[in-house]
């Protein structure tokens, strides 16, 4: 009965972390002016993945040190996502029962 649940937590959880890669990805070509931030398209696109991202990344930088211009909030937000991935289908899961 619980199997739906904990499935769309998964998917959930996955599609927020292609949003991470894809944040970091547009990131790097913009630092590298490979795209250009004045199209209306790729501005939406870049205030999007900002909205999303942005708030996540404000609660993990609060833990992290400042290591000037190395940003490590994108990797340490994956890594937070696989671990709460893992725990939800190794712990949780079999507690409620599910298979």
């Amino acid at each position: 009965m619980l199997f739906p649940f904990i499935e769309i937590i998964d998917v959930c959880l996955g599609i927020y972390a292609y949003f991470i890669i894809g944040q970091f990805v547009v990131s790097w070509l913009i630092y590298f002016n490979i795209i250009n931030t004045h199209q209306p398209l790729v501005n939406t696109v870049v205030e999007f993945l900002y909205k999303i991202t942005a708030p996540f990344y404000a609660r993990v930088r609060r833990f992290m040190p400042d290591l000037g211009n190395v940003d490590l909030a994108p990797l340490a937000c994956l890594l937070i996502i696989h671990f709460a991935r893992l725990l939800l289908w190794n712990t949780i899961a079999p507690l409620l029962g599910v298979q």
